[in-house]
C-alpha cells in the first residue's frame, strides 16, 4: 500500500487537484509541503493533532514538511468566521510562541539537517509595498470569482470586511513565496481552506507558467480535526502545564463511541489493518480501543512514562482495583478552611479549576453534575470538612468522566 493509498484509507483526504501528480510526489518522497499554524497562543492544542500526525507520516516517507507560522496573516483575520481585527502581537510574543510550537512539533517532526522547516509569513507580508502587491498579485485575481468562494458566500449577509476579503490574496501569496524561496510544491489544509488554497495554486501558475509544479490537497482538518481542539471547559493543550498528561489521556479515553475508530485512523500510527479489525467492536471492547487510543496519543505528546502513569490512574476510574496516585491533585492548606474547619464545594470547584467561577460551580451543582467521594452534591451551600478526608484525600467528580483528587497539605 502506497503512502497516498493509506491516507485515503484512513479517511484523511477530502479534495485534491492533480491527483496523479500528487501521488507521484508523496509516494516517492519528492514533496516539499506546507501546513499553516496560527501563533496566537504559546501552545498547540489537539485541534492541531491531525496536521502534526500528517506531517510526521509524510516525513517518514521522505517528504519535507514546512510549518508556516502565520505571524503576518494572524494580525488580520482568518477564514474560520472572525471578522474583527486581531490584537496586534509584538514580534517578541510571536517569536516566543513560535519557539513553543517548534518544541512541541519536534515530538512529531525532525527539524535536523533541513529535513523540515519552520518559517513565519510575517517575514514577507509585513514589508509588502501596497502598490507593488496590487500590480503583481492583485491583478491575478477576479473579484467576481472570489465572491463565489464558499468562505466568502457564507458571510456576505453578515458583512464581509475588506480585511477578511484580502485573506485569500495573502494566503495565496504565502504559497508563491514558499514555492520560490523553498521549492514548496504542495500545500495541505482544512476543508474550509479549499478556495484560498486554489487561489495559491492558480497564482503560482499564472505568475510562473501553467507547468509550474504547484498542487493542492485538502484534508478533513476542519470538520473532523479542528473540533477536537475544544471541550466544554476549554481547549485541550499539548503543553503539560496547560493540560496535564492525565487530563490529556482522559480526553481521548472519553471520546464518543462513534468516534474512537475514526480517531485511531486519523491520528495514530497503529497499522490500518489492525484498526479496521476493531470496527465491529462494541461495549467493553470499545473501552479497550479507547484506552489504546489514549495511550498512543499521550505517549506521542508526553512520552511513554507519562502515558503509563495516566493509564494506571485511568484504571482507578474505569477498572476496580486501580489507584489514584497519578490523578490530578490540588493541595489545600488550613488557610483554605473557615473557622469551622469547612470549605464550600463551590469554592473547592474553583480552587481545583473544575469550574472557572463560583457562579459556574453553583450551576454545575444545580444540574446534579458534582459528586464528592461518589456522593452527589445537591445543595448550593454544601461544604466539606476534615471528616471527608478520611483516607487522606477526597475525590471530586464532575459529570461522569472528570475526576480530581484533593488533599490537605
Amino acid at each position: 500500500m502506497t503512502v497516498y493509498e493509506e491516507l485515503k484509507r484512513r479517511g484523511l483526504i477530502a479534495q485534491v487537484t492533480d491527483e496523479e501528480e500528487i501521488k507521484e510526489l508523496i509516494n516517492n518522497g519528492k514533496a516539499t509541503f506546507y501546513i499553516g499554524f496560527d501563533p496566537t497562543a504559546d501552545s498547540l492544542h489537539v485541534g492541531h493533532f491531525m496536521a502534526l500526525c500528517l506531517m510526521k507520516r509524510l516525513q517518514m516517507a521522505g517528504n519535507r514538511p514546512i510549518a508556516l507560522i502565520g505571524g503576518g496573516t494572524g494580525m488580520v483575520g482568518d477564514p474560520s468566521g472572525r471578522t474583527d481585527m486581531r490584537q496586534m502581537m509584538t514580534p517578541e510574543t510571536i517569536q516566543h510562541n513560535c519557539d513553543c510550537f517548534k518544541k512541541q512539533m519536534s515530538r512529531f517532526i525532525d527539524f535536523s539537517e533541513g529535513k523540515a522547516l519552520m518559517v513565519n509569513n510575517a517575514d514577507w507580508l509585513m514589508n509588502l509595498n501596497y502598490i507593488e502587491l496590487l500590480r503583481d498579485v492583485g491583478a491575478c485575481f477576479s473579484v467576481n470569482r472570489m465572491l463565489t468562494a464558499e468562505c466568502y458566500k457564507q458571510r456576505m449577509e453578515k458583512g464581509l470586511s475588506f480585511l477578511e476579503f484580502n485573506y485569500m490574496i495573502m494566503q495565496s501569496y504565502d504559497f508563491l513565496m514558499l514555492y520560490t524561496k523553498y521549492g514548496c510544491n504542495l500545500q495541505f489544509g482544512g476543508d474550509d481552506q479549499w478556495s484560498n488554497m486554489l487561489g495559491g495554486t492558480e497564482l503560482i501558475r499564472r505568475k510562473l507558467g501553467k507547468n509550474a509544479c504547484a498542487m493542492t490537497i485538502t484534508l478533513l482538518l476542519n470538520s473532523e480535526g479542528k473540533k477536537m481542539g475544544k471541550t466544554q471547559s476549554g481547549a485541550v493543550w499539548l503543553d503539560p502545564n496547560k493540560t496535564s498528561p492525565y487530563d490529556f489521556f482522559q480526553y481521548w479515553r472519553n471520546v464518543d463511541d462513534a468516534d474512537v475508530i475514526k480517531c485511531m485512523k486519523l491520528l495514530t500510527f497503529i497499522p490500518i489493518e489492525e484498526i479496521e479489525s476493531m470496527e465491529t467492536w462494541e461495549g467493553a471492547q470499545l473501552n479497550v480501543a479507547k484506552e489504546r487510543l489514549a495511550y498512543e496519543l499521550t505517549a506521542m505528546v508526553h512520552g511513554e512514562e507519562e502515558a503509563q502513569k495516566a493509564l494506571e490512574a485511568s484504571k482507578a476510574l474505569f477498572v476496580s482495583g486501580g489507584d489514584t496516585a497519578h490523578m490530578p491533585t490540588t493541595e489545600l492548606t488550613s488557610a483554605d478552611f473557615d473557622e469551622n474547619g469547612s470549605i464550600s464545594v463551590a469554592d473547592l470547584l474553583v480552587k481545583t479549576e473544575l469550574a472557572p467561577s463560583k457562579a459556574e460551580a453553583k450551576r454545575l451543582i444545580k444540574q446534579g453534575g458534582i459528586a464528592v467521594n461518589d456522593e452527589k452534591v445537591t445543595a448550593f451551600d454544601a461544604v466539606v470538612t476534615n471528616a471527608d478526608f478520611a483516607e487522606g484525600h477526597l475525590i471530586l467528580k464532575k459529570g461522569k468522566k472528570v475526576f480530581h483528587k484533593v488533599v490537605i497539605a
